[in-house]
């Protein structure tokens, strides 16, 4: 069961592991991983390259859910659009970075970075850092700002990343993204887009010698769920649902 799907429009967890060192590129080695991954979820039958030179494999986008893999230069990414479970979601992941040190050779040493992510749509046509101001408040050094006579808020879209230990190296970062442009704020007219709120629980440098990649997302997960139940659902996600349900 996934307790995340009513709090927006789409839901998405996305695995995020950044090398210190290129990705091999040969045609054999790239192949044979995403055929790896297709044996699992046979369902991903979408392989493409992005005109940057990027490789994608993911399944159609006209399900409502959906599954997707890609490589860069220095980075593998790994997401599950609604899924059904957290745990389907993190069961892919976990095959990712299983995967990663055999066959794309990279080990724990030549970890830059590794995420867990958790992001929330919200479909809204209207102002969007409008919406945001008025649902999560902008704090009470900048109110007065809200109360100029005349005015419009062009950009409001609030982050804040904090470190979860004493050397930095584990770190959550909590961000919302805004889609609106002062084009659309200046003729009134606005498209349905999404408010995207992003929840990051990030790892920097190489792994601990006792840990494997897969360990050490685990341990991203359960910080990221816990800061999420006491820190953003009810204080972020909430308000934003309930100031778009207004509307």
């Amino acid at each position: 069961m996934n307790p995340y799907s009513s709090l927006a429009d789409d839901f998405y967890i996305n695995m995020n592991l950044n090398t210190e060192m290129q990705l091999p590129a040969g045609r054999e080695t790239i192949l044979g991983f995403f055929e790896r991954v297709q044996k699992k979820y046979p369902t991903m039958r979408n392989f493409h390259t992005r005109e940057n030179g990027d490789f994608v494999l993911e399944e159609d986008k006209d399900m409502g859910h959906q599954r997707w893999v890609t490589l860069e230069p220095r980075r593998v990414c790994s997401g599950h659009i609604n899924p059904d479970d957290v745990d389907d979601a993190v069961e892919q992941h976990s095959l990712i970075l299983d995967l990663v040190p055999f066959m794309l050779s990279v080990s724990p040493l030549d970890c830059e970075a590794l995420d867990f992510m958790m992001g929330f749509d919200f479909a809204y046509r209207g102002n969007h850092d409008e919406l945001v101001a008025e649902a999560l408040g902008v704090g009470s050094a900048m109110e007065g700002m809200l109360e100029i006579p005349g005015m419009k808020v062009l950009n409001y879209e609030p982050t804040i990343t904090i470190a979860l230990d004493e050397s930095c190296r584990r770190q959550a970062r909590l961000t919302i993204e805004t889609r609106t442009n002062a084009y659309q704020v200046r003729r009134g007219e606005f498209p349905e887009e999404q408010i995207s709120v992003f929840f990051t629980v990030r790892q920097y440098g190489s792994l601990e010698s006792d840990l494997s990649y897969e360990q050490t997302f685990s341990q991203l997960r359960t910080t990221a769920e816990q800061l999420l139940e006491s820190h953003v659902i009810e204080q972020v996600l909430r308000p934003l649902q309930q100031a778009i349900a207004t509307k």
